[in-house]
């Protein structure tokens, strides 16, 4: 086999059409050698004998797409210095672009020789059990595709999992289910748009590898949130081959979803990576540099830990910030994904100790000119000493908002609500984000996501049910600012039934109505439940798999509307905060925000602090929008009045008077089926008295002038 000096840039395995170039990095390495792995599982060992700045590279000619290969590597194995080099495993290429197999979890995985010495290196070959990098075809006809570029006030986010999503899907074929190529499916893409969703949040398809915990149990990494491959989509998630099938298979899906003027957000875990703890196994960045691809404890033997999942990458490593910069431009430029969800980003912050704004990573992020275009969202928090980081992320920034769930959590379910943080939410929680200049926006607004309660379980459960995790039902949140309704899980009670289908109702029309942009947990619309388990993340079963037949015949009619009213109506979707006060240059006296008691009487101090503040109007102006439109156009949109009742008692609003013309009821979560009112619903007239039963909320409308 010939072998030609080859480049040290870019990383990884690069074909050209008439071979391919290797390259990886290793401080610690004294000989790396490339192994071209063949079908009757015998190998070619090449020794990378050039290298540039701790680069190791050759280029082999005739190497084609398809071929499995990985890395072995010589030097110092040392776990007192963190060092552990170890020719005997056989390792993936941190760049791969398509990994083949799956881990077969046996000793000859592990560095030190497991059940004896974590001081005394192991010896067993790990090849015949390991998962292997593939060299990728870069080609693909992309046609006309071009991003949707949607604008985050007119977009909405549905969180989903590939294979949750589509596995139970009664018009996929039974081969499609649970693949990339389902989520190009007429079927699926047909539900999205009618549901009125711009952007598909993915959780993790980055190559990730199922725990030995879980796999001695019985379960699977379902979540994948065990991320060892940044550059590789899941294999497990291909319908035709992981040979970079995969990879054709995930720019078709793609390329489908924004024909459909649909955006593609990924689900990202830099925080860890699959190799866990220091008894973890040697899979990749252990074997190739372990002090260079993780932060170190004082004692080098073990790991700092801020993420909870046994490692945590090294945010001050150029190695580290140059392989995370390159996977998300990869993913951008070649993938052509719109954005990232940032698990537990604050780790992300963490260049030395403490979460840092300032620090090297939103640098890079902030002068990066294809990463900084595209949709960056945080999870703005992790485990570790001041880990929790809401309203702290630099402005480039838009931040899934835990305070916006809690309090509306907590308005409907009537525990302990701080009146005070209700307006706040409501209105795109500008105390966490007008001080550093952005604007409602950066809130990510959801009552749920993949980690909890379904919407249906968070009114169905106050107390979580994760006995099939295994473990003891230890796991998991236990305050979840949930409420039964008045029976612990599934129920015929018609009258708990009825109350919990409104409660679905209103935690869907408030989290619409409210500014920011608001994000759906896949399968909410047809009331999905997991029996109540609010940590699923090692069911792969029909717990967590989607149901396509709605529990609720009226839910889906309902979330459909209430998506496109807020699509409809830029007064649910503004770009700048309200300013409590009339706009100049609108023309229109009263002001663009009020909030009345339910006697019609603007809200004051001292109604905040009441109890009464769980029975409050909102008077949203669509005659005093501030913001201009794309060409310097006044934007102007009908006026809402929000009657909120969130307690316990029906209560009688008053319309308040002074607002003119006479107002349309738009809907009423305490109607029966989808709570709409047909197109010529009852009116209600200013100074008319409305009665609300208990926790419902009731929206009127009334026309631009």
């Amino acid at each position: 086999m010939q072998v030609w000096p080859g480049q040290a840039y870019p990383l990884g395995a690069s074909y050209d059409g008439a071979g391919t170039n290797f390259a990886v990095f290793s401080e610690a390495a004294d000989r790396v050698e490339l192994c071209l792995l063949h079908d009757d599982g015998s190998e070619t060992a090449i020794e990378l004998r050039e290298s540039d700045a701790l680069v190791r590279h050759a280029y082999l000619p005739g190497v084609p797409p398809g071929q499995r290969y990985g890395f072995r590597v010589h030097g110092p194995w040392d776990p007192f210095r963190g060092t552990y080099c170890n020719p005997a495993k056989l390792l993936l290429d941190p760049y791969a672009m398509a990994v083949s197999g799956a881990l077969d979890w046996q000793p000859a995985l592990f560095g030190h020789e497991v059940g004896f010495s974590r001081y005394r290196r192991n010896d067993l070959d790990s090849a015949p059990h390991m998962m292997t990098s593939v060299v990728v075809n870069p080609y693909f006809d992309w046609g006309d595709d071009r991003p949707p570029r949607t604008p985050y006030n007119e977009t909405v986010i549905y969180e989903a999992h590939v294979k949750g999503l589509t596995m139970l899907h009664p018009e996929l074929p039974e081969e499609l289910r649970g693949t990339y190529a389902a989520l190009a499916h007429p079927a699926v893409i047909e539900h999205l748009t009618a549901l009125g969703v711009t952007a598909l949040e993915l959780m993790p398809v980055h190559q990730f590898v199922n725990d030995h915990r879980l796999v001695d149990l019985g379960l699977n990494n379902y979540w994948g949130y065990n991320t060892i491959g940044f550059f590789a989509p899941h294999n497990a998630y291909a319908s035709w081959g992981d040979r970079g099938e995969q990879v054709l298979e995930f720019k078709s899906a793609v390329r489908a979803l924004h024909a459909a003027g649909i955006e593609v957000i990924l689900d990202v875990v830099y925080n860890h990576t699959a190799e866990g703890n220091h008894l973890g196994p040697t899979l990749s960045f252990r074997g190739l540099d372990n002090a260079s691809y993780y932060r170190l404890t004082h004692d080098a033997r073990y790991y700092a830990d801020p993420t909870g999942a046994g490692n945590t990458l090294l945010m001050r490593s150029p190695m580290v910030l140059q392989l995370i910069m390159d996977s998300l431009r990869h993913w951008v430029t070649e993938m052509h994904v719109d954005g990232f969800r940032f698990d537990l980003a604050a780790t992300l912050a963490r260049q030395f100790h403490e979460v840092d704004r300032l620090s090297s990573f939103f640098d890079l992020v902030q002068q990066d000119p294809v990463v900084s275009q595209v949709k960056l969202i945080a999870e703005p928090w992790d485990v570790g000493e001041g880990g929790y980081q809401v309203g702290n992320f630099p402005p480039l920034w838009t931040e899934w908002n835990r305070e916006y769930r809690d309090t509306v959590r907590d308005l409907w379910h009537g525990r302990g609500l701080h009146p005070a943080a209700l307006p706040d939410r409501l209105t795109g929680s500008a105390d966490l984000y007008q001080g550093d200049g952005r604007r409602p926006l950066a809130s990510i607004n959801f009552v749920t996501c993949h980690d909890g309660f379904t919407l249906h379980d968070l009114v169905a459960y106050n107390d979580k049910h994760n006995e099939a995790n295994g473990e003891d039902n230890q796991d998991g949140e236990s305050h979840n600012r949930s409420w039964n309704c008045g029976v612990e899980g599934e129920t015929d009670d018609p009258d708990v039934l009825a109350l919990r289908a409104r409660q679905i109702r209103n935690f869907v029309a408030t989290l619409m109505l409210s500014q920011g942009v608001p994000m759906l947990s896949h399968g909410d619309e047809f009331a999905r439940t997991q029996g109540g388990n609010n940590n699923a993340y090692c069911q792969d079963n029909e717990l967590t798999w989607m149901d396509w037949r709605p529990r609720d015949d009226g839910l889906l009619e309902f979330t459909r509307a209430m998506v496109w009213l807020r699509r409809n109506h830029p007064v649910f979707r503004r770009r700048r905060f309200f300013h409590g006060r009339p706009v100049e240059g609108t023309h229109d006296e009263l002001s663009d925000i009020s909030w009345f008691t339910p006697e019609g009487e603007e809200m004051t101090q001292d109604d905040w602090d009441a109890a009464q503040a769980r029975a409050l109007t909102v008077f949203l102006n669509g005659n005093a929008i501030s913001e201009p439109g794309e060409r310097g156009e006044r934007i102007t949109d009908d006026s809402f009045l929000l009657m909120f009742n969130a307690s316990a008692k029906s209560q009688e609003f008053l319309v308040p008077v002074g607002h003119g013309r006479p107002w349309q009821i738009v809907a009423d979560t305490a109607r029966e089926g989808s709570g709409i009112s047909p197109s010529t619903g009852r009116q209600a007239t200013t100074g008319e008295r409305l009665t609300l039963v208990e926790h419902a909320l009731v929206i009127l409308r009334r026309a631009a002038q």
